[in-house]
C-alpha cells in the first residue's frame, strides 16, 4: 500500500530536492503550499532559490501530466497537487490560517482511510498532526545522530613501549584501531597512566606524532589538548577543510583567526583571511541600518572584531585606554589592507575563492544545502573553517542533528582532506565555563 506523504512549506524551502525523496509513494503539495513558494520567489536568500527551484521542477512536471491527478517522477512516486475546496475541513481549526489548510489536506486523506505521514520541519505543526491521529515525521535525508558525532579523537590504552617507540620513531602502527584520516588519538600507558602521548591518524594503518611547528598560532598557545589538535589542523596546509564544534568560549573562532593570521602575515601561504556568519539576530531583529555593506557588517561581525582586537595585544587583555585604541587601529589597518575581509554569506553565492583562508563562523545556522553551496566556492590552494555551536541554533527550522555544520562532520570525517575536532572545555574565563556548564 502505498504511502501519501503530504509536505509543508517549510520541508521545501528546506531542501527543495525533498520532492523525490521518498521513493515510490505519493507526494502530496496542498495548493497553500504552492500559495507560500510564490510569497518567496522574488528573495534573494537560500529560501528564494529553493522556492524557485522548486517552482521549476513542477513545471516541468506538469508537461508530462495534469499534477491535480498525479504524475508519475523519475523514483517512481507520483506527484500531487491537492486542491482545497470548501469540503477541506479539520475539526478545532481556523480554516483561514494557511498551515491549517495544509494539515487539513492531511486529515482530509486520512479520513478517506489512506496511510498518510505528514512532513514538516515545524514542531507545532507536527505536534497538531499528531493529535489529530495523522501520522507524523522530521524531513530527515540530511540528518546525523547528534549524540554519536565524530568526535575528532579518542583515548586509547597502549603497553608502555608503544609511546616509547613515537617519541622515538616520531610514528608507530597503529593494530587494530580502525581510523580515519586525521583523526586524534591519546596515546595512555596501560601500567602508568601519566605516560602518555598525542597522535594524529597518518592513515588508517599509521600514527605519527604531533608536527611541534604547529604547537602555536600568532603567539597564541593551546589550553587544552583538544585546542592543540585544533591548531594542527588549522596551521596544515594538506587539510583543506577544518569543522570545529563546541559551546561559546571553547575558543573556535580565536583559534582560526589566529592561525588564519600566522599563515597569511608570517607564512604568507595564502593572500588574505576572508571571514563570513550567517546573518541571524539573537532575540529581536535591529531592523534596517545605515551606512554601506561594510557599515551594516560591522554590526553582525563584531565578535570577529572583538577577537581581532584580543590577537592584536598579542593574546593579551588591554591594561588601559591607550592600549585599547592602538590595538583597534591594528585591527582597522588589517581591513584597511585588506588582509582580513568580512563577507556576508548573500555574496558568496557565485564566487570563485582562490588562495585564501576562509572562516565561517556559527555554521549550525546554515543548511546543508548552503554548507555545500559555501564549500563548493573554494578555488585552488584555498583553506575553509567552519565553526560553530549545535546548542545555539537560531534557525527555526534547523536543530543539532539537521544543521549544516554537524552533516558536514559525519559527511566527510573518511576524507583525508577534512579534519575535525569537538571542543568541550570552555577557555574564555571561569565565568563563561560556568554558564556553559551550569545554564
Amino acid at each position: 500500500m502505498r504511502k501519501y506523504f503530504v509536505l509543508d512549506t517549510n520541508v521545501l524551502l528546506h531542501n527543495a530536492d525533498s520532492i523525490s525523496s521518498f521513493s515510490d509513494n505519493y507526494v502530496v503539495l496542498p495548493m497553500s503550499v504552492i500559495e507560500e513558494l510564490d510569497k518567496f520567489k522574488s528573495r534573494s536568500d537560500e529560501l528564494g532559490r529553493n522556492a524557485r527551484k522548486v517552482i521549476r521542477d513542477l513545471d516541468h512536471l506538469r508537461c508530462r501530466g495534469r499534477l491535480a491527478e498525479g504524475v508519475e517522477m523519475e523514483n517512481g512516486g507520483i506527484l500531487k497537487i491537492f486542491t482545497e475546496g470548501d469540503d477541506i475541513v479539520c475539526p478545532g481549526l481556523n480554516m483561514k490560517v494557511p498551515d491549517n489548510r495544509i494539515l487539513a489536506v492531511a486529515y482530509t486523506l486520512f479520513k478517506k482511510g489512506e496511510k498518510v505521514i505528514f512532513v514538516s520541519k515545524d514542531i507545532n505543526a507536527r505536534l497538531k498532526a499528531d493529535a489529530l491521529g495523522i501520522g507524523v515525521m522530521d524531513f530527515e535525508k540530511q540528518k546525523v545522530n547528534f549524540d554519536e558525532l565524530f568526535s575528532g579523537y579518542r583515548e586509547q590504552l597502549v603497553p608502555g613501549k608503544v609511546i616509547d617507540t613515537l617519541y622515538e620513531k616520531r610514528e608507530v602502527e597503529a593494530d587494530g584501531l580502525d581510523l580515519v584520516p586525521n583523526e586524534f588519538v591519546l596515546l595512555q600507558d596501560e601500567a602508568d597512566p601519566k605516560h602518555s602521548a598525542l597522535a594524529r591518524a597518518f592513515n588508517e594503518k599509521k600514527l605519527v606524532r604531533l608536527n611541534p611547528q604547529y604547537d602555536s598560532a600568532w603567539q597564541i598557545r593551546s589550553r587544552s589538548k583538544e585546542q592543540r589538535m585544533c591548531l594542527e589542523l588549522l596551521l596544515d596546509p594538506s587539510v583543506q577543510l577544518v569543522t570545529l564544534v563546541g559551546q561559546a568560549g571553547t575558543g573556535k573562532t580565536l583559534l582560526a583567526l589566529a592561525a588564519g593570521l600566522e599563515e597569511v602575515i608570517i607564512n604568507k601561504r595564502y593572500e588574505k583571511i576572508l571571514v563570513s556568519r550567517p546573518i541571524i539576530p539573537l532575540g529581536k531583529d535591529l531592523g534596517y541600518m545605515p551606512g554601506d555593506k561594510d557599515e551594516k557588517l560591522s554590526h553582525w561581525m563584531q565578535p570577529i572584531f572583538d577577537n581581532l582586537t584580543f590577537l592584536m595585544g598579542s593574546g593579551h587583555p588591554t591594561k588601559n585606554r591607550q592600549d585599547d585604541d592602538s590595538m583597534r587601529n591594528k585591527v582597522d589597518k588589517l581591513l584597511k589592507d585588506h588582509v582580513v575581509e568580512m563577507e556576508a554569506l548573500t555574496y558568496i553565492r557565485g564566487r570563485s575563492i582562490s588562495g585564501q583562508f576562509v572562516i565561517v563562523d556559527e555554521a549550525q545556522n546554515l543548511t546543508p544545502h548552503e554548507v555545500k553551496t559555501i564549500i563548493s566556492r573554494a578555488g585552488e590552494g584555498t583553506k575553509m573553517v567552519l565553526t560553530g555551536d549545535p546548542y545555539q541554533i537560531d534557525n527555526p527550522y534547523l536543530d543539532s542533528s539537521s544543521n549544516g555544520l554537524t552533516y558536514t562532520v559525519e559527511r566527510l570525517k573518511s576524507l583525508a582532506i577534512h579534519g575535525h575536532i569537538t571542543l568541550k572545555k570552555s577557555e574564555r574565563s571561569q565565568l563563561s565555563g560556568v554558564a556553559a556548564d551550569y545554564l
